[in-house]
């Protein structure tokens, strides 16, 4: 596919939220990736950074003592576009941004659908201790030419995906695939799956925030992470990588 004309403009990093509009010293960057589609080159509509606000809220309040900033990324177009996969080069732009501005700290992406795409391949840059992918959209290869997603640039990151088993705009089982993949290059690999939820994670949302922290936190600050969690890293496939998301995840999370 030809790369598509893209407008002139930039990508750029919303306000900090947390340590990053403090005058504490910022020790751990979350950068959050919103969704968006396969194609389009015009401006992404507001809603999209808006949707994954509230969940970098609670990441910037539960890292606020640790040094945590977080930044919700906005991108300079809405789609993914094929080998242009603008979403990604706007992602590695942004760590470039976050070196830039905080020096030498561990970052962790965040994303959820395309975005979440976007986290997993740019999670090759030296500052990326970790990925979160959220209701990943993973496409299959359409053709015997085109190659699958990569995965050797997880090598040396932690990394949790999290699925909804009713999504019906990301297939889950092409996430469980490309779990799969990078299982096999990179042991600190996992999968929950959240049972009867859709795409937008909303039945289990509060379950889903929590495991979100907890993976967070865990990965930039050598916390402890929640048993679960040690769990799903420590087992082979399949079962580290079709974890259950238990309701009421985050009540008792050390238990």
């Amino acid at each position: 596919m030809a790369q598509q004309a893209l407008p002139e403009r930039e990508a750029r990093l919303g306000r900090p939220l947390g340590s990053g509009g403090t005058e504490r010293a910022v020790t751990g960057v979350a950068l959050l990736l919103p969704g968006g589609g396969p194609t389009g080159v015009r401006r992404p509509s507001p809603v999209t950074a808006l949707a994954v606000r509230p969940l970098a809220a609670r990441l910037a309040r539960a890292g606020r003592s640790e040094g945590l900033a977080t930044h919700v990324v906005h991108y300079r177009c809405r789609g993914w576009n094929g080998a242009a996969a603008h979403p990604a080069r706007d992602a590695s732009w942004a760590l470039e941004e976050v070196v830039r501005r905080y020096g030498d700290v561990p970052v962790c992406l965040v994303g959820t659908g395309m975005g979440a795409r976007a986290a997993l391949h740019a999670a090759g840059h030296p500052a990326v201790n970790s990925v979160l992918a959220l209701a990943p959209w993973l496409p299959a290869p359409r053709t015997r030419d085109e190659h699958p997603d990569p995965v050797k640039q997880l090598i040396g990151r932690r990394v949790l995906l999290v699925h909804g088993t009713n999504d019906e705009r990301h297939d889950p089982d092409l996430s469980y695939r490309y779990a799969e993949r990078a299982k096999k290059v990179n042991r600190d690999t996992c999968r929950f799956e959240v049972h009867s939820d859709g795409h937008s994670l909303h039945q289990h949302r509060a379950e889903v925030h929590a495991l979100a922290t907890d993976f967070l936190l865990g990965s930039l600050f050598a916390r402890d992470y929640a048993r679960p969690v040690r769990d799903a890293l420590a087992a082979p496939p399949p079962l580290g990588l079709r974890m259950p998301l238990a309701s009421g995840f985050g009540t008792s999370l050390r238990h």
